[in-house]
C-alpha cells in the first residue's frame, strides 16, 4: 500500500495544539502542501500559504508559528483563526485560507477530501523554492 492509498494523515497525538504539522497532498498529479492543526481534539487542516501572497508558505517545514491561538505568517504577520481560516490581522484580513477536508476518528486524523490524495508527511519536494512559497526577497518578519 502506498501513502495515497492510506487516507490516514497522523495520529491525533502527533498533531500539534501550538504549531502545525506539514503534509503534501497530491492535487490532480501536482504536489501541494498543507498543514495539520489540533483544536481541543478537533483538527483542521489548511493549504499551506498566506492568501495575502499565495507563494509564501505558512509552514516552512518546521511548524508554522502559532501565538495567541491563531497561525501567524511569518511574511508579513498576518494572523488566521485555526478554527475557521479567515484572516483575522493583515493585509489579506477577512481573506480565508483554503480548506482541506479531514476527519478524527479512532485517534487517527484522516483524510476525507475527495480533491487531494496524501503523499506524505513534510514537504513538497520540487526544485524551484519559489514554487513552493519561500516568497524570497521580500520583507519578513521572522528576523532573517
Amino acid at each position: 500500500m502506498t501513502a495515497g492509498d492510506d487516507p490516514r494523515l497522523a495520529d491525533l497525538d502527533e498533531v500539534p495544539e501550538d504549531s502545525t504539522l506539514l503534509l503534501t497532498l497530491d492535487d490532480d498529479g501536482s504536489e501541494t502542501e498543507a498543514l495539520l492543526i489540533r483544536l481541543n481534539g478537533e483538527v483542521a487542516c489548511w493549504k499551506n500559504y498566506c492568501q495575502h501572497w499565495t507563494d509564501v508558505r505558512l509552514d516552512k517545514g518546521d511548524g508554522a508559528r502559532v501565538k495567541g491561538g491563531e497561525i501567524w505568517c511569518g511574511k508579513h504577520a498576518a494572523t488566521f483563526d485555526p478554527n475557521s481560516g479567515e484572516c483575522t490581522f493583515g493585509p489579506c484580513e477577512g481573506a480565508y485560507l483554503d480548506e482541506v477536508e479531514v476527519t478524527v476518528e479512532d485517534g487517527g486524523v484522516y483524510l476525507t477530501d475527495d480533491d487531494y490524495g496524501f503523499v506524505r508527511r513534510g514537504p513538497a519536494e520540487t526544485d524551484d523554492d519559489d514554487a513552493l512559497g519561500s516568497g524570497g526577497g521580500r520583507i519578513d518578519f521572522t528576523g532573517s
